[in-house]
């Protein structure tokens, strides 16, 4: 049996689901979230609990039970408190700037870069941090990842002085510069 898919998923008391034969609607404080569960799957609701189940053990029906309660449970908490992803922005002259609803990045292009706002995201650009910090919010964590992925995109960080976008929680490894100038004299 899945150890994932096994475990309970607990409905906070602000939180909504309706079952509609394999259509899921979660509806919360923030949001609202609907997923379509594979045929082989069933979800039990009781009480304030949701219970995923699958139809057989087959290898495919064992692979999608963890799946499909993992993203039950991301939506659970999606729409009751929601996703954040946080992504640093290091570099001399590298910033961001919210300009109405769309992020604009300085990345050490001969341009700006502009990034729209998506649909249920919302970008941050804490003002102590002096665009450095980048914030990106939403109740899809699939949406929000991808998002924070396009955005890293932009200016990866390089490993001689890490200078571009990074997550918060990843290490860039650095590397020695030129060995070779310190020998020269």
């Amino acid at each position: 049996m899945s150890r994932v898919g096994k475990m309970i998923i607990a409905v906070p008391a602000k939180v909504e689901v309706k079952i509609n034969g394999q259509d899921v609607t979660v509806k919360g404080p923030k949001g609202e979230l609907k997923h379509t569960m594979p045929a082989s799957m069933n979800l039990k609701q009781d009480e304030g609990i949701l219970q995923v189940e699958r139809a057989s053990e087959t290898r495919t029906d064992r692979a999608l039970h963890g799946l499909t309660r993992a993203l039950v449970n991301n939506m659970v908490n999606g729409v009751s408190t929601g996703f954040r992803r946080t992504l640093i922005i290091e570099g001399t002259g590298y910033t961001a700037e919210m300009r109405g609803n769309q992020l604009v990045m300085k990345l050490g292009y001969s341009h700006e870069i502009p990034v729209p706002a998506p649909e249920s995201i919302s970008f941050t650009v804490p003002t102590d941090r002096k665009g450095t910090v980048l914030h990106i919010d939403g109740i899809d964590k699939q949406v929000v990842g991808q998002v924070a992925a396009d955005i890293r995109k932009l200016r990866p960080p390089e490993p001689y002085k890490g200078k571009g976008v990074r997550y918060s929680d990843e290490i860039v490894r650095r590397k020695v510069g030129k060995a070779g100038a310190a020998k020269k004299k």
